[in-house]
């Protein structure tokens, strides 16, 4: 069904498709030789332009759990972009070579791009502030796995919302489902695109901005929490005005309910203490466990093993 086919944002996926994704992750989940060879003979480029630790290593462990192998380089000083290469021309080569390419890129619409010059199937792994893809499929895995459903719920999104594509990309692909009602929590300088809340409205998804995190958490079935992304900035001072706003900490922890889950897309800095960890409602690290899973259904889907 996904065979041969590209993910450069969530909606290239019917929900239907996603939904056949979800029950093969959670089939490989539950059995840990189901799929471990059928990719065997296939090559996976794995080419990251930009820092990555969770994304790259879960699709790179995915790869070889499948039985598959991974080529390419972890940071752009590496590849031949430093000496002037271009997107496309780097694509053609590593297209030549490999089964399927993953790839993270700094610039917004670098992945859309790659697919139109890749003669094999191109996932999206982070394109600048844009989209990422399978870290929703991620989120959206965990949502299930652990509240077993994903429509009829209350999900508050807190930190970084201007430039975090994981948010933006969630955010989209939520939309999509029943009586879905979002809480947008940040301070007045990293609030939540135009573009996005545009799509919200259009359809009719009820939603609200706040600057208060502690006010907010009795309402929320999912708290996804993001940091403060230095990378996107332009000027260090605002970085580190802004880095510290939100920490989730047991005392806000405290007025959340008894079956709120807290998700991070990782790496956290402050924004999140480490006493949260020892709480059971604190779900990152099963969320990020939850990727390499997912990953496996995706790799194997559009390799067309399956």
């Amino acid at each position: 069904m996904l065979k041969g086919r590209s993910l450069v944002e969530p909606e290239d996926f019917t929900l239907d498709e996603m939904e056949v994704l979800f029950s093969l992750a959670e089939k490989i989940e539950k059995d840990q030789k189901y799929l471990r060879e059928s990719c065997r003979g296939k090559l996976l480029a794995s080419l990251f332009f930009e820092p990555s630790t969770r994304t790259r290593l879960s699709f790179e462990a995915a790869m070889l759990r499948l039985g598959g192998n991974c080529l390419g380089f972890a940071e752009p000083g590496s590849s031949s972009a430093s000496k002037g290469e271009s997107l496309a021309d780097t694509i053609r080569m590593a297209a030549s070579y490999a089964d399927a390419i993953v790839m993270r890129n700094p610039k917004e619409g670098a992945a859309l791009l790659a697919s139109r010059y890749s003669s094999v199937p191109v996932i999206n792994a982070g394109d600048g502030g844009h989209h990422h893809p399978t870290q929703t499929l991620t989120d959206l895995l965990s949502i299930k796995r652990l509240l077993g459903k994903i429509d009829n719920l209350t999900i508050g999104f807190c930190g970084d919302l201007k430039f975090g594509r994981t948010v933006h990309s969630l955010t989209k692909a939520l939309s999509r489902y029943e009586n879905i009602k979002m809480i947008f929590i940040s301070p007045s300088e990293l609030v939540l695109p135009e573009y996005i809340k545009g799509i919200l409205k259009n359809k009719n998804i009820e939603f609200s901005e706040r600057e208060n995190l502690e006010k907010s958490m009795p309402e929320l079935d999912v708290l996804y929490m993001t940091r403060v992304q230095r990378e996107r900035f332009f000027n260090e001072d605002d970085y580190i005005r802004l880095k510290d706003t939100y920490v989730l900490n047991t005392e806000k922890m405290a007025v959340g309910k008894e079956s709120l889950i807290v998700l991070h897309p990782l790496p956290r800095v402050n924004e999140i203490s480490i006493e949260v960890d020892s709480d059971k409602r604190a779900a990152y690290f099963a969320q990020a466990k939850y990727g390499m899973y997912v990953r496996m259904a995706l790799l194997s889907s559009v390799l067309g093993v399956i």
